[in-house]
């Protein structure tokens, strides 16, 4: 494998932004050089850091940021079970073209990966296409049963098995695997029972293993969807078997009645997501338990968990590029894009910015879900983020001032590892280091370009962003200091 020199290089990662050069050896950064250099300077600093009998690569990144690939805490790639949704194949080129690099995977499949060896399997797939290193988590209870726990008894302790991996007898040629399961999730449901939960919690908290939790009461939950239900219904009317259509073809009075009915949803869904985040808060603390709360998205939850940071308690969140893009008003046409949690008010927005600036607000998580278009038409929650993420946050946050490069960086790149235990040793990933896996991307800040879903890696093409104009593009995606990716205009 050749030796790796990127120059002429914005470099930012969660401390630094400075011009600079990227040399990287084998699959790990080797060494990091700021300043402005020449080309003949370049090769002979070239020199001393490499065997001069060693044959390097030197890519002129023409200005261009070099930051830590992105690490997705919460991402569905449908596998197994649901490959008419996504596939592996479809799905890690998706993560390659958005810049992510790892991703956690939530186990919410047919069957629930509920298993050391289910998650395993996933993993081996996905590592045939050595583009982003793929991390499965497993169920809280087995298969969704809201009861049985046993399964927790089998997982290794993961605290134990990344210090065991760090020992000097400890070998590893490629690092394509992490030991262990860093968190276990119900993602697309809470666990209904509190003592359920608080069991799961004081088993996991003794082993290192985050609880990842889809906040959102259950009997609240139901509540809502007979209002979706009835709105979905209208919508259907108008969609001519594209999702995208929904309101073309329908009157204004039936656009009012469903607008009516999914603002009704939104509002209890609200209260189930404050009732149940406050309730998981307790439950962890109980438990002593590190709590990972899922795309977190109302101004109630977001001041809790702030509340629970300031006692010190383990709790960590993350919020989506959707719900930092989008702020509903009254009657918004933008109603109409099912997600779980819904799309927010714009007070929520506001909430958010000011929760990701003060650190309220851990990391940014795509939860990329795949549908195909019946699915959509039918009323199935989510749509595709992987490959949109870096451009929406970049257009809404840096763009407008909200946050920094290097502020984006530690959300999207060095939190997460740091929340995965990812941050240190040989894992290490999420910053511009000597030593760190070189998972790394080009990215253009200033590019625009129009989203169409029909130009998606994902097999999922529904987006709310259809027909968006947005600013900011990966050009180049890097994976264990090789090109997996490379942007092509034409």
């Amino acid at each position: 494998m050749k030796n790796l020199c990127i120059f002429n290089a914005r470099l930012v990662d969660a401390y630094k932004d400075t011009q600079g050069c990227l040399f990287v050896s084998g699959e790990r950064i080797k060494s990091i050089v700021t300043g402005n250099f020449s080309s003949g300077e370049i090769k002979k600093i070239a020199q001393s850091i490499f065997s001069k009998e060693e044959e390097t690569e030197f890519v002129d990144a023409k200005g261009l940021i070099i930051q830590p690939s992105f690490v997705d805490l919460h991402a569905h790639f449908r596998c197994p079970g649901q490959e008419q949704k996504e596939e592996i194949a479809t799905a890690v080129k998706a993560a390659a073209a958005g810049g992510f690099g790892t991703l956690v995977l939530m186990p919410n499949t047919t069957p629930p990966v509920s298993s050391m060896e289910e998650a395993a399997a996933v993993c081996e797939q996905a590592q045939q296409y050595s583009m982003a290193q793929v991390i499965q988590s497993v169920s809280i209870t087995h298969h969704f049963d809201g009861k049985t726990l046993s399964h927790l008894d089998t997982l290794p302790d993961y605290t134990a098995s990344l210090i065991s991996a760090e020992s000097p007898q400890s070998s590893r040629d490629s690092l394509y695997t992490i030991p262990g399961i860093p968190l276990v999730t119900e993602d697309g449901r809470d666990v209904e029972s509190a003592a359920v939960l608080f069991r799961a919690m004081e088993l996991c908290g003794k082993k290192g293993i985050a609880v990842a939790c889809h906040c959102e009461d259950m009997s609240l939950a139901a509540e809502a969807r007979q209002f979706r239900s009835r709105a979905r219904a209208i919508l259907y009317e108008g969609a001519k078997d594209n999702p995208n259509s929904f309101l073309k073809n329908l009157p204004e009075e039936k656009k009012r009645e469903a607008f009516a009915l999914l603002e009704e949803a939104n509002r209890i869904l609200r209260m189930a997501e404050d009732v149940a985040t406050k309730r998981n808060i307790d439950v962890a603390h109980e438990a002593d338990c590190h709590l990972h709360v899922c795309h977190i998205s109302t101004e109630g939850s977001l001041e809790a968990l702030r509340q629970a940071k300031e006692k010190g308690y383990k709790v960590t969140c993350e919020a989506t590029p959707h719900h930092i893009g989008f702020g509903l008003t009254a009657s918004d046409e933008n109603l109409v894009h099912i997600v779980n949690p819904p799309l927010r008010l714009e007070k929520d927005q506001a909430a958010l910015f000011e929760a990701l600036k003060d650190g309220t607000v851990d990391c940014i998580s795509t939860d990329h879900a795949p549908h195909t278009a019946q699915d959509k038409i039918n009323g199935a929650p989510g749509f595709s983020g992987l490959e949109t993420a870096y451009a929406l946050c970049n257009t809404v946050l840096i763009k407008q001032g909200i946050l920094s490069y290097k502020e984006y960086a530690k959300l999207a790149s060095a939190n997460p590892a740091g929340i995965l235990k990812l941050n240190k040793g040989p894992y290490a990933r999420g910053l511009l280091e000597p030593g760190f896996l070189a998972d790394f991307i080009l990215c253009d800040p200033d590019f625009s370009w129009t989203v169409r879903g029909e130009n998606f890696y994902s097999k999922g093409k529904y987006t709310p962003l259809e027909g968006k104009t947005l600013t900011g593009k990966v050009m180049a995606t890097y994976f264990r200091g090789r090109c997996v990716y490379k942007f092509d205009e034409k």
